[in-house]
């Protein structure tokens, strides 16, 4: 019974870990773009998104990281025997990735504090993406385990990056043509 209490919190702090994740680095790109307001909303604006990145980072995303992880631990408590399968290695291979990428938001998010970020709201942008393909690798490598077909799994990630870069250019043209079309409506007033 105790390997499904594990399972069910595993999966419930997945979820709540990868909603931080996601909403993070967005709440960075928004920080970043804040920059180019004239004052007083950029004060106001960066101040706010700094008040939210860290109440995420530390009341949802940590907790979510720290649930994930500890029960992680409870279910390899149950099936210690699965320690020795090539799957579960690649699996924390990507997993340890992923904790890299955490800590990595924290130190982000402390640069961004300081005003001494050197990212632009276009990478933040791609650098939103990499959980995304974490969570497609560790989600296949949990469901199929040693039958993953690796030729094809290569090429739906391959698939996800090129169409998820694709969508990043397509919005950053949209947003430079809005930003266009608006200053002409104002110069035109």
């Amino acid at each position: 019974m105790a390997y499904y209490w594990y399972k069910a919190f595993h999966l419930i702090g997945i979820v709540v870990w990868f909603a931080g994740l996601f909403y993070l680095v967005r709440l960075f790109i928004y920080h970043v773009e804040a920059e180019a307001e004239p004052e007083p909303a950029r004060t106001i604006l960066k101040n706010q998104y700094q008040l939210m990145e860290k109440r995420l980072y530390n009341i949802i995303t940590t907790p979510g990281m720290l649930v994930t992880v500890a029960m992680a631990i409870g279910l390899l408590s149950t099936e210690p025997e699965v320690l020795k399968m090539g799957w579960l290695h690649a699996k924390l291979l990507f997993v340890a990735l992923l904790l890299g990428y955490h800590f990595y938001c924290g130190y982000l998010m402390k640069r961004l504090e300081l005003g001494e970020c050197k990212w632009n709201s276009k990478q933040l942008r791609a650098l939103n993406e990499a959980p995304t393909v974490m969570l497609l690798v560790i989600v296949m490598l949990a469901v199929f385990k040693n039958n993953l077909p690796t030729d094809l799994t290569v090429w739906v990630v391959f698939g996800a990056i090129v169409l998820m870069a694709v969508t990043i250019q397509l919005y950053a043209r949209k947003r430079r043509l809005d930003k266009e079309r608006q200053l002409a409506e104002m110069a035109g007033e």
